[in-house]
Formats: structure tokens, sequence, C-alpha cells
């Protein structure tokens, strides 16, 4: 019989994630299985009871945010263990894309129900630091200084808080130098930001990358050089429905191993929070950002999505600008 741990962030969603929890494990343990809800005090500590579950045999499941999902992800991958998710944060963008239901009655259901299949996760790392995993994307610049921002807000919740925060880092922001080095070659180019993607959907549904699979193999990069305030904002608003990638300030690719490094210190994000080697990242240091193909085992409602053609592009689609 399959068991259950069901590791909790209490605080995330202003407690809607415990809320959440409470209602899964009630409907695992009506359908005659074990499943054992789980505090946790912090990402450290959730990882820690992640990793026993995994050794355990159970089949860890996160529930909270993003910032929960990926943290549990990896330490569950590095278990070799299965891993799925209940929603219960602000912008739960790994459980959309995963097809993950958001009431959590319905993905406890899912879990009964559900098909194993492979998805690829994210490794971040520093000199000096062990590799970070995360799941869903990496990011510098106006998104991880709005991040700070959003995490921040007391009387602002849900993806409200996104768009909001992004506003209040563009009125003052001026612009970065960013390297990015991987197989696709050298870039250095002024702008507002590096978001390095293992799926499409980033901060609350926008498709920060539209061609991106979870499952491909591949991360797909997105920047945006140097312009007005007005246009970075007009591809603001386009982001919702992907359509801001037509701009030409905007560049995607694809890469598998890449090191990027910004010419003053700012915050890295990933999945929500920062990492904590990038608090901020100081000045000119790099950062490497690897893709692990199939690294984690899930579960998911209905059939696994197919995954992304393999004779995808690995240079840049266009010219940078």
């Amino acid at each position: 019989m399959s068991r259950y741990a069901l590791i909790v962030n209490p605080t995330a969603g202003r407690g809607r994630a415990r809320a959440a929890a409470a209602t899964a494990a009630a409907v695992l343990r009506g359908a005659g299985l074990a499943a054992e809800v789980r505090a946790s005090s912090s990402l450290a500590h959730a990882r820690e009871l992640a990793t026993a579950a995994a050794t355990a045999g159970e089949i860890v499941v996160a529930v909270g945010g993003d910032g929960t999902a990926g943290a549990l992800a990896g330490a569950t991958a590095a278990a070799g263990g299965r891993w799925s998710l209940i929603a219960g944060g602000r912008g739960n963008d790994l459980s959309r894309v995963l097809g993950i239901p958001r009431d959590p009655a319905a993905a406890a259901n899912a879990l009964i129900t559900g098909v194993e299949r492979s998805i690829d996760l994210i490794g971040v790392s520093t000199e000096g630091w062990a590799e970070q995993i995360v799941a869903g994307s990496v990011y510098v610049g106006v998104p991880s200084v709005g991040d700070e921002i959003a995490n921040g807000m007391r009387f602002i919740s849900g993806p409200r808080a996104y768009p909001i925060a992004a506003l209040r880092v563009v009125a003052r922001w001026r612009p970065a130098t960013f390297t990015l080095e991987g197989t696709a070659g050298k870039r250095v180019f002024a702008g507002y930001t590096v978001v390095i993607a293992n799926s499409p959907d980033f901060a609350a549904g926008m498709k920060i990358a539209p061609p991106a699979r979870i499952d491909d193999g591949r991360l797909d990069i997105v920047t945006m050089s140097d312009a007005s305030k007005i246009t970075f904002l007009r591809g603001l608003a386009k982001v919702s429905d992907g359509s801001h990638v037509t701009f030409p300030q905007v560049d995607l690719h694809t890469d598998t191993d890449l090191t990027f490094t910004v010419d003053r210190a700012m915050p890295v994000g990933a999945d929500g929070e920062t990492l904590p080697f990038a608090d901020p990242l100081p000045a000119g240091q790099p950062v490497r950002v690897r893709v692990l193909p199939g690294a984690l085992t899930v579960i998911t409602p209905g059939a696994p999505a197919a995954a992304a053609p393999p004779e995808r592009a690995t240079a840049v689609d266009r010219p940078p600008v």
C-alpha cells in the first residue's frame, strides 16, 4: 500500500497550505491509504523531511508554493523517491504546468488515480556552495528584485503581488550588464533580466517561455535587452499570453549548461525564493545553471504530456539586439 508524506509549509498562502494538507490527507485516508501531514519550519527542514520520507519509501507530497515544491522536488530526486504536489502558495506555477487540480481534494484524488512520469530539474551552483536543485526557473534582474518585494508585501496577497512589485522595481531600474556563456555561445548585453526556464509558466501563470517543456532535457533562456521603461512595461503586459517574445528586445534560445554574471550585486531567484548564496549575488560572481534531465519521478493526473521534439534549436533564434 502506498504511503504519503504530506510536507507542508504552514505559512504558505497565509495558512491555506495547512488547510489544504488536512483536506488532502483526509481524502487519502478515506481511500484506505496511509497519509501523514508533517509541518516544516524552513526550506532546509522541509528538505530533511522529504529526504527521510523518500528514503523510507513514502511518496513525498509538497504542500505549499513553488519554493516549497522546488525544494522538495530536489530532495526527493536526490533520494530516488517519488513526488507530487498540492498547491497552496501564491503563484502555483508548477502545479499548473503539471496539470494538478488547484482544489486540494481533487489533487488528492489525482494522487490516487494518477500516473508516473519523469521531469527535468535544474541544478544551480556557485563557488563555495553545494549545488541547489530547483524545479521551475532561475532568474536575475527585475523579477528577482521584484520577488523580494512581493514576498515582503503584507497587505497584497495572491498573484497580484508580482506585477505590482515589478512596477516598483522598474520605476527605479537602471540597466545592468549581463554575461551569458553556454553551449550556444557567449552574449553580453545591458538590460532588464535573464530568466532560465524549465517550464513555460512563471510568476503566477505568466508565459515567460512559451516553448519550454518540463521534460525535454533543455532550458529555455529568455532575456530582455535595454529599452525604454515604457517598452518594458508593454512587454510585461504581454507576458500573460507569451506574446512578449515578439519584441525585438526579447531574445529566446535554449541550452543545457550555462553560466551568467551581472555587473552589480543583486539577488538571484528560483521558484519564487531568493537563492541562499545570492542574497545578493556579488557583482561578477559566476552562477552555473544546468538541466538535470529526467531527474524526478512525479505522479500527475492522466497521461503524461509529450516532450518537446528533440530537434529543437540550440542557437539563438534571432540575432541579439
